[in-house]
């Protein structure tokens, strides 16, 4: 990458830092008139892993692109600040809480791990090799919340795991792994799903056996809703499916089934999960007063609401509204938190900042050549267009509550990580994605190709070579050659003049080809140095029909003893014979 261009993301990324900085400070200083001596070390521990990380991205990454590096720092410290801005609250109200600290140095350590997936893969296409190992993992993690003693139940869902004190979404990682797994699943079979069926409405249709993918995730997110009553995660999975396999195959036909199985699954869990029941029935009549103070009912979604509303325009101030009144204002209901401070010009602010992001990575996954990087990457920023349109439109009563939290903002170290990682593999396919063509032969397929022309190339080679020890041997048998051997005709049977002369060699078929002396052109040396005669061999004497068979061989016993007591005078060698 060019030095100006990568100058210009470095100096991205400072100003992203310093705002986050400023936008803590002021809060501090609002609420308590000073900043805590722990969050200016966090702050000095995030210069140090950011440069380091600039370091290992420039040397492993040359070609990637940071942009979305700065985005992401820039929000999550948005976030860390407004959660830290509750804490402060909660503090004053008499109740100890160090969620922000706690989220801050989740933040931290995600960075560091994302620096070792920068060394550790620096190529995005090893995840390939990995695609059905990343079904096996994501699938287990996504099912583990049901293992007894191990998963638990929080806020009437689970999807949580515990190990002592400190408890695990496993969902936000099984979302990296089964997007892996999709991408190349969907790169392998994209023309056999790309066959269409009937028409209808100008719209093919697949056929039904082509159906099995679609139906195995769709039953995967059915039973993510059934078992652990998780309606918002079960959605993103199938919606993220479906857009890969619409990316895939380009058939609109699979955006409406999608959209039909969403729809259907959706009215049927309305119907059939009270939990699912009572979040439609708060976002239909979140005013009503049974449903307000119903269990389970519209009293979170209404003070969120209100508490939007009292922000205005811009906002209140950081450190200056009451976020604090709404419930899990820190995580589920951090968007409410956040408008009421910011006013609705910071959460658009926001939102645009998400757009960025997400805009990033689909441009990477236009400019890429790579099917599989294609697929990988709109796949991943879909998945997180998905979470902030589920989230953002549950808060503004546009869609029912489905319990998934805004990326990089809202409290949850599992959540934290996992979208950073998300990130970290977008900027490694950018790295492939910017990485100059020196040869035509960088694209994939001209990489197979070149492959399968290369395993053809050594297989002529060792065909040729097994050809040529067959033909050495069979010169080698050609050398050791024969007098005709005596007849086993009785004794007294005529012998017709008319039958030629047989030659035999080593290793050869006795076949009519060999009994005709005119397949041999020339002399052979081998016979020369028996002392052979050619003259009576090209002119054999007719022998008398009465004659019986071994007297003829009697004869040429003699002819030849008498051919080698005289030296005999035998004719030049034909033309051809250099051949033998």
């Amino acid at each position: 990458m060019k030095t100006a261009s990568r100058i210009r993301q470095i100096l991205l990324l400072v100003f992203a830092v310093g705002l986050g900085f400023l936008a803590m400070f002021q809060m501090f200083m609002r609420v308590s008139g000073n900043v805590p001596r722990e969050f200016i070390m966090l702050f000095a521990a995030l210069v140090v892993i950011l440069l380091v990380f600039v370091i290992v991205a420039i040397r492993f990454q040359p070609h990637a692109n940071l942009t979305p590096l700065s985005i992401v720092v820039l929000l999550a410290l948005i976030g860390i600040t407004m959660i830290t801005r509750i804490d402060e609250e909660e503090i004053a109200s008499g109740e100890a809480s160090a969620v922000g600290q706690r989220q801050f140095i989740w933040f931290l350590l995600g960075l560091g791990l994302c620096a070792v997936v920068l060394v550790l893969v620096q190529d995005y296409r090893r995840f390939r090799r990995f695609s059905y190992v990343s079904m096996v993992i994501g699938l287990l993690l996504l099912l583990s919340p049901m293992v007894p003693h191990l998963g638990m139940t929080v806020n009437g869902a689970r999807i949580w795991i515990h190990f002592g004190s400190h408890t695990l979404q496993p969902a936000e990682f099984a979302k990296l792994f089964l997007a892996i797994f999709f991408a190349s699943y969907l790169f392998d079979h994209r023309d056999r799903l790309a066959v269409g069926g009937r028409k209808m409405l100008g719209i093919r249709f697949p056929r039904l056996k082509d159906l099995g993918p679609i139906l195995v995730v769709w039953g995967v997110s059915m039973a993510v809703l059934v078992v652990q009553h998780d309606l918002g995660t079960g959605l993103m999975f199938f919606a993220m499916f479906v857009c890969m396999l619409y990316l895939a195959t380009g058939q609109k036909s699979w955006l409406v089934i999608g959209v039909v199985f969403f729809a259907g699954s959706a009215y049927v869990a309305s119907r059939m999960f009270t939990h699912v029941a009572s979040r439609v029935t708060a976002w239909l009549h979140p005013f009503d007063n049974d449903v307000y103070w119903a269990d389970g009912g519209s009293q979170q979604l209404v003070t969120g609401v209100f508490g939007q509303s009292s922000g205005g325009l811009f906002g209140t101030g950081l450190g200056q509204g009451m976020p604090g009144l709404t419930p899990l204002g820190n995580s589920d209901f951090i968007y409410a938190s956040l408008g009421e401070e910011l006013g609705l010009m910071g959460v658009i602010a926001i939102l645009c900042l998400y757009l960025v992001l997400v805009s990033f990575g689909i441009v990477v996954a236009l400019k890429i050549k790579d099917g599989f990087g294609k697929l990988l990457s709109a796949g991943l920023m879909f998945s997180m267009a998905f979470q902030v349109f589920t989230v953002v439109g549950g808060v503004t009563l546009l869609i029912p509550l489905t319990g998934l939290t805004l990326p990089y903002m809202a409290a949850g170290g599992s959540s934290m990580v996992a979208n950073l990682l998300l990130v970290t593999i977008v900027i490694i396919v950018s790295n492939g994605a910017n990485a100059p063509q020196v040869d035509a032969s960088d694209s994939q397929f001209q990489q197979e190709a070149l492959e399968v022309i290369r395993n053809a190339q050594k297989e002529a080679a060792a065909a040729a070579e097994r050809g040529q020890a067959a033909r050495r041997q069979q010169r080698a048998a050609n050398t050791t050659a024969a007098v005709p051997a005596p007849s086993s005709r009785p004794e007294g049977e005529p012998e017709y003049d008319t039958e030629p002369a047989i030659v035999r060699t080593a290793n050869m078929p006795l076949t009519e080809g060999y009994r005709d002396p005119n397949a041999y052109q020339g002399e052979d040396p081998a016979l020369l140095d028996l002392g052979f005669d050619y003259s009576t061999y090209d002119n054999p004497a007719p022998a008398p029909s009465s004659a019986p068979r071994h007297a003829a061989a009697s004869a040429a016993s003699s002819a030849a003893s008498a051919a080698s007591s005289q030296p005999a005078s035998f004719p030049s060698a034909k033309k051809g014979d250099e051949s033998r």
